[in-house]
């Protein structure tokens, strides 16, 4: 399974934009799938997850503000980023299980996100 994020970009403070994370190779292996991130000299965190059957969590810095969301039929997953902060600001991962290994298995390359006006 590869995974390919896109979406990143520079926005205004208020702003928004959509990540999606695209599967390939053996896609129905494809577990919880979520989103994490890496601002500069901090560590990776939690952003939001959702499993295949549509349960969602979410780190409390994004609830109300990001939403997740899955295609599993087309092995995608999407991130709604609203209302953006400057501390949104960071290298954001796609992440996902395999039915099989287990959680955490695969990661995305990341894509950039930078809000700031």
């Amino acid at each position: 399974v590869q995974l390919q994020a896109s979406g990143g970009g520079l926005v205004q403070p208020g702003g928004s934009l959509r990540l999606s994370c695209a599967a390939s190779g053996s896609a129905f292996r494809i577990g919880t799938m979520g989103w994490y991130r890496q601002a500069p000299g901090k560590q990776r965190e939690f952003v939001a997850t959702m499993s295949r059957g549509g349960s969602t969590n979410y780190a409390d810095s994004v609830k109300g503000r990001f939403t997740i969301s899955r295609d599993n039929a087309k092995g995608t997953m999407y991130l709604q980023m609203n209302s953006l902060k400057p501390e949104d600001t960071a290298v954001y991962y796609c992440n996902a299980g395999d039915i099989v290994y287990g959680p955490n298995r695969y990661w995305g390359q990341g894509t950039q996100v930078t809000v700031s006006s």
